[in-house]
C-alpha cells in the first residue's frame, strides 16, 4: 500500500491527504536546487522588504522575518541545517525553517509570490553569480594562451610548425598565431556569455503565478533591493521564459567545442607521432597495463565532456519546445542541465589551462614537420605568380614537382614517358581552362561597366625586372636554393617556349 506524507506541503490545503511517496520521490528538486540556497534567501529578503514597503507586513514583522532569514544563512553556510522530509525544494525548506525560527510573522514570508516567480529569481541571481565565474576561467586560459604565445616568440627565431586542413600538413605558421586563434574563439566566448547575461538581468519577482497578485506589489522595488537592471514586463512571460538558461548553455556549449578542439589537437601533438609538446607529470595519467605510457586524459576528457554539454543544451530545447504559457512543472527540468554543464566547463577550463601552462614544446620537432619540402608549395606558386605566371600555371607546375621526386623516381620509364605525355596534354587543358576563365571574367566586368586595363609590354617588363630583383632574397631563404633553381628552370624554359 502507498504510504503517505504527513508532513504538510505548501499546498496541501487543496487536498484532503498527503502525498504519496513516489509522488515525492519523483517530483522534488532539493537534490539539486540546494545549491540555489544563498539565492533563495536573498529573494526572500528583497519580498519581505517589498511586503513591508508597501504596509504589507509591520517593521517588526519585517525585522524578524530577516532575522530568521540570517539564521538560515549562517545554518547553510556552516552545514548545521537539518532538512525535514517534507522539504521538496530549498524554497520548501527555508520558508519551514524561518516559520519555525520566527512564527507567524515566518508563515507571512510567501505572501504575494509563488514558486513559479520565486524560483526562477533565484536561478537569475545564481546565474547572475555564477556565469562571472565561468568568464573569469576563459579570460585566465586567454591569459595562458597569450604567455606561451610570447615564449614562442613572432620575430626571426619564432617557434613555427605545420598549418593543418583536413588534418594534412598545409603551410607553415607561428606557434604564437596558432595558440592565440584559440585565444580570439574563446573572446567570442566571454562576448556570447556577457550577453546572455544581460536578457538574464530581469526580476520577474511579482509576477506570482502567473498573473501577478491583487495585493500592492512594488516589482520595481524589489528588481532594485535584489541588483537587477528591471522587472518583468509580462508577468505570464516572466514565470515561463527560460531563454536566458537556453542561451548560457549555448554559451557554455560553444566554450565546451572550443576546449574539444584544443583537446583534439593536444591528443595529436603529445604523441610520438607528432611529439610537438611533452605534458608535464602532474597534468597526465598512465597505463595501469602499459608501463611506457603517458595519456592526455584531460584532452581527451575536454572532446568527451563536450559531448555531454551539448547534450545538455539539447534537452532543455526539447523540453522548451513543447510548452504552453505560462508555467509548467516541465520548467523545473531547466536546472539540472545548467549545473552540470556549469559544473564541467568550469573544471575543463581549470584543467586545460593547467596542461598548457606547464607543458614543454618541442621546437625542433615542430620546425622539422614545417621545413618539409612540400610545405613551400603555396609559397612557391605566389611566387611564380609574382613572376609573372598565371596562377593556375603556377599551381600546376608546383603540383608537378610536389610529385616528382620519390613517386617519379620510383615509376617505370614506360609509367614515366606516360605521365609526361599525360601532363603536357593536361597543362594545355589547364591553361587554356584558365585563360577561358580570365576572360570570361573579364568580359563580365566590363558588361558592369568596369575599364580593364591591360599592361603594356614595357610595363610587364618593369613587372619582371622588379621580380627578378628579388630573387637573391627569396632563394635559399624563403625557398630552398635547389628547389628554387629547379622552378626558375622550368620557367625560363617555359617563357622561351612562348617567345617571352
Amino acid at each position: 500500500m502507498t504510504e503517505q506524507h504527513d508532513s504538510k506541503t505548501l499546498w496541501h490545503g487543496r487536498f484532503a491527504g498527503g502525498p504519496a511517496d513516489e509522488l515525492m520521490a519523483y517530483t522534488a528538486s532539493l537534490p539539486f536546487d540546494q545549491r540555489l540556497w544563498l539565492d533563495d534567501i536573498n529573494c526572500s529578503r528583497a519580498h519581505v522588504k517589498g511586503l513591508a514597503h508597501v504596509s504589507i507586513l509591520t517593521n517588526d514583522e519585517r525585522d524578524a522575518v530577516l532575522a530568521a532569514l540570517q539564521t538560515v544563512e549562517n545554518e547553510m553556510s556552516s552545514g548545521a541545517f537539518v532538512y525535514a522530509p517534507s522539504d521538496e525544494d530549498i524554497h520548501t525548506a527555508v520558508e519551514r525553517r524561518v516559520t519555525e525560527i520566527c512564527g507567524a510573522p515566518g508563515a507571512k514570508l510567501h505572501t504575494g509570490r509563488s514558486r513559479n516567480d520565486q524560483s526562477v529569481t533565484g536561478l537569475r541571481l545564481w546565474c547572475k553569480r555564477e556565469v562571472p565565474k565561468v568568464i573569469d576561467r576563459i579570460i585566465a586560459i586567454q591569459e595562458t594562451l597569450l604567455a606561451r604565445a610570447t615564449e614562442a616568440g613572432v620575430g626571426d627565431d619564432a617557434v613555427y610548425l605545420p598549418g593543418y586542413t583536413h588534418v594534412q600538413r598545409a603551410q607553415p605558421v607561428l606557434l604564437a598565431h596558432h595558440l592565440l586563434a584559440h585565444g580570439w574563439a574563446f573572446g567570442r566566448d566571454i562576448e556570447r556569455l556577457r550577453d546572455a547575461l544581460k536578457r538574464a538581468d530581469v526580476s520577474p519577482l511579482g509576477a506570482g503565478a502567473l498573473a501577478g497578485s491583487s495585493l500592492p506589489l512594488d516589482p520595481l522595488f524589489t528588481a532594485r533591493e535584489l541588483g537587477f537592471a528591471q522587472p518583468f514586463e509580462n508577468s505570464l512571460d516572466a514565470v515561463s521564459d527560460r531563454d536566458f538558461v537556453a542561451e548560457i548553455l549555448f554559451g557554455l556549449s560553444m566554450v565546451a567545442i572550443h576546449l574539444s578542439r584544443i583537446g583534439e589537437e593536444w591528443v595529436l601533438w603529445t604523441s610520438d607521432e607528432f611529439g610537438f609538446a611533452v605534458l608535464d607529470d602532474a597534468y597526465a595519467t598512465g597505463s595501469s597495463m602499459l608501463p611506457q605510457k603517458k595519456n592526455a586524459d584531460i584532452a581527451e576528457l575536454a572532446r568527451g565532456k563536450a559531448g555531454r554539454v551539448i547534450g545538455d543544451l539539447v534537452g532543455l530545447l526539447t523540453t522548451l519546445k513543447g510548452l504552453p504559457l505560462a508555467y509548467n512543472r516541465d520548467l523545473q527540468e531547466d536546472k539540472e542541465p545548467l549545473f552540470d554543464a556549469m559544473d564541467q566547463v568550469s573544471l575543463a577550463l581549470a584543467a586545460l589551462n593547467g596542461m598548457i601552462a606547464t607543458a614543454r614544446f618541442v621546437p625542433e620537432r615542430m620546425k622539422s614537420a614545417a621545413d618539409a619540402p612540400t610545405m613551400a608549395a603555396t609559397d612557391l606558386a605566389e611566387f611564380l605568380v609574382r613572376a609573372g605566371t598565371p596562377f593556375r600555371d603556377a599551381h600546376a607546375i608546383v603540383g608537378a614537382l610536389v610529385l616528382t621526386k620519390k613517386a617519379w623516381d620510383d615509376m617505370s620509364p614506360a609509367t614515366q614517358a606516360a605521365m609526361r605525355t599525360a601532363s603536357e596534354k593536361a597543362g594545355v587543358q589547364i591553361r587554356a581552362k584558365a585563360r577561358q576563365e580570365v576572360e570570361e571574367a573579364v568580359d563580365a566586368m566590363k558588361k558592369r561597366g568596369l575599364v580593364v586595363n591591360r599592361p603594356n609590354p614595357e610595363q610587364m617588363r618593369e613587372w619582371q625586372a622588379f621580380a627578378t630583383a628579388l630573387y637573391p632574397r627569396i632563394r635559399g631563404a624563403m625557398v630552398p636554393a635547389d628547389t628554387f633553381d629547379e622552378v626558375f628552370a622550368h620557367l625560363k624554359a617555359y617563357r622561351t617556349s612562348k617567345g617571352q
